[in-house]
């Protein structure tokens, strides 16, 4: 398998990618050099656009711009990128920032919290509404990490970094619930730490390792399927 660089963008820490199915392009983020980035594939040209504060997450919206996870808060970002914040749910957690997040099927905007020193846990899982309504769950996190669901919707994958965990819950789809949580993947010292991921269309789990230069494939039950290296430690 051949892997290569399509957008040598020097991003300090680039997450979240995004893909945009009516125009055929890809955003993600650098959280910590704040800006949203652009990928067109077809030209290889890339935009980026500075942002006001740390950017951990964004969401496309139905009229165009972004639902985005932010240093404040729970913002909007529209087409000339002017940010609104909507929302500070953690005001009173000054050394806390938003990190990755996503849309559920009913379009509700989930994404974690976490100790900007990654040292604390201080971390809380939050839900976003479309009408704008903000419902926290589970706290106690030092790194929050992505966010996805399977295909049918009753399952949620959440990624506890610090402790190595990608763990699944039982999910509510209608009521925007998260219910029983498990183990899904443990990973070892070794293994690095649990990153990113997404789920594809047999509802295989591809998580990415922080620290060790690759990717792993999970069955919806949890064993490894395959291992790919990237040639990028994080």
């Amino acid at each position: 398998m051949r892997i290569e660089c399509v957008a040598d963008t020097k991003c300090t820490l680039g997450e979240g990618p995004v893909w945009d199915e009516r125009t055929g392009q890809l955003y993600w983020v650098d959280i910590k050099a704040p800006a949203i980035w652009r990928l067109d594939p077809k030209s290889g040209a890339t935009q980026s656009w500075p942002m006001p504060h740390r950017v951990g997450a964004i969401a496309q919206r139905e009229r165009g711009g972004f639902v985005a996870a932010m240093k404040p808060g729970f913002a909007f970002v529209d087409t000339a990128a002017k940010v609104e914040v909507i929302a500070r749910p953690e005001a009173n957690l000054p050394s806390n920032r938003f990190n990755d997040g996503a849309c559920d099927a009913q379009g509700r905007f989930w994404a974690g919290t976490m100790d900007d020193d990654e040292k604390a846990p201080t971390g809380h899982l939050y839900r976003l509404d479309p009408g704008g309504n903000v419902t926290r769950f589970n706290a106690g996190f030092v790194i929050t990490n992505a966010i996805r669901w399977n295909a049918a919707g009753d399952r949620m994958y959440f990624v506890d970094s610090a402790a190595r965990t990608i763990w699944v819950y039982d999910f509510d789809l209608e009521h925007g619930e998260p219910g029983h949580r498990r183990v899904f993947a443990q990973l070892t010292d070794a293994d690095g730490w649990p990153d990113g991921l997404c789920v594809d269309a047999e509802d295989n789990v591809w998580g990415a390792h922080w620290g060790t230069g690759r990717i792993t494939r999970y069955a919806p039950d949890g064993r490894k399927l395959q291992t790919i290296a990237i040639p990028a430690p994080n």
